[in-house]
């Protein structure tokens, strides 16, 4: 057969012990990106001085350059400026790289949300009294949230697919099992076919979940 289905079966239990790994890079650096990205998109959309110009470069140049080279970057040129980062393993140097390219994406979709919010709620909060950071916290960033929600979740699944070039830095996710088996038995249609299913079965999975959660944030809207 072109196609060996036995060994496909065989590999499925290999390569499903690396999801947690895939996973939990992606949490973390989802995590992480969300916290930075919001901090990033308050100063640009409160202008701050000078830090306003140095987030602008941060997101035109993570958004401008490929991943791989910005996961290079971190892993492999870093170590030259400095030595301490000479101790940053594979694992740690994706999800700093995956943390930064993705926080500048995050970071102006949460600012078009923020823009988006209708001007009469940031007077509202200023009629009584509220600090532009207060409004931001306590008015602006929950209803922003909703309308962002459904694009950051977007970004969620491009990071999970994203965590496959960190193999690249020699970490043993799942496409990196893949790329081990396919080395030691030269079946690699099958291999990659393989890790294929398993990331579509897991983006399909959080499709469903982004569906459901639109309907449910529409349903509260219109309440």
């Amino acid at each position: 057969m072109v196609v060996d289905l036995e060994y496909m079966a065989s590999l499925v239990p290999v390569i499903l012990r690396y999801v947690p790994l895939t996973l939990g890079m992606a949490i973390i650096s989802m995590a992480i990106a969300l916290v930075l990205a919001a901090a990033l998109a308050i100063v640009r959309v409160l202008r701050v001085p000078v830090a306003d110009r140095i987030v602008a470069v941060y997101i035109s140049f993570f958004r401008g350059t490929p991943l791989l080279v910005q996961l290079f970057l971190f892993y492999y040129g870093l170590p030259q400026l400095l030595p301490a980062a000479r101790s940053i393993d594979g694992v740690t140097a994706a999800v700093i790289g995956l943390t930064l390219h993705f926080s500048a994406y995050m970071a102006e979709s949460i600012r078009g949300a923020i823009l988006g919010i209708d001007r009469s709620q940031w007077e509202a909060g200023a009629s009584v009294g509220m600090t532009e950071l207060q409004l931001m916290r306590r008015i602006i960033l929950p209803q922003a949230a909703r309308v962002a929600a459904p694009t950051l979740l977007n970004y969620f699944i491009d990071l999970i697919k994203s965590t496959s070039l960190a193999f690249t830095l020699g970490v043993t996710e799942m496409m990196g099992a893949a790329q081990k088996e396919a080395a030691g038995s030269f079946r690699y249609l099958e291999a990659f076919l393989v890790v294929a299913l398993i990331y579509w079965a897991i983006v399909e999975a959080l499709s469903f979940v982004q569906r459901r959660m639109e309907v449910r944030l529409a349903r509260a809207f219109v309440r």
